[in-house]
């Protein structure tokens, strides 16, 4: 099986173009910084991993006009591994993912820095059961009780 779930924050606008021929297709391009979940103490400091994405059709329109740098979204797809020879002649291999769903992670409030409840990161050392703790007082605002 080769299923891949990806939340992170775009790191520029997709780069969109359309397929040649009679129908037409978008091919979205671009790239999600995704979190690491823990840091060893030997890092190079990165936490954070860059990660190629591709929609094509009516994903690839949606990614054109509603994606733009710095939105949180969540993407499902597959991993697919690929290579070319770059101009100098050397061999490049590349590592994308091909999107297969794509939504927001976050309200548009929220992603502007507008919105009134914003949940901690986890980290390893939050709880034993790997569970966030919901803040007290929303048990009217909860759908189901």
């Amino acid at each position: 099986m080769n299923k891949v779930i990806l939340m992170g924050r775009l790191t520029r606008d997709p780069e969109v173009r359309y397929s040649q021929g009679d129908s037409q297709m978008a091919i979205a391009k671009y790239t999600l910084a995704v979190d690491r979940r823990f840091q060893r103490n030997n890092s190079d400091g990165q936490t954070a991993d860059f990660i190629g994405c591709t929609a094509f059709g009516k994903a690839g329109e949606f990614a054109e006009k509603y994606f733009h740098k710095g939105t949180k979204i969540c993407v499902t797809g597959r991993i697919q591994t690929g290579s070319y020879t770059n101009k100098d002649g050397q061999k490049v291999y590349t590592t994308d993912v091909i999107v297969e769903e794509q939504e927001f992670a976050e309200s548009k409030n929220a992603s502007q820095g507008g919105g009134d409840y914003s949940a901690p990161a986890p980290s390893a050392g939050d709880g034993d059961d790997g569970f966030m703790n919901i803040p007290g007082g929303i048990d009217e605002e909860v759908p189901f009780g």
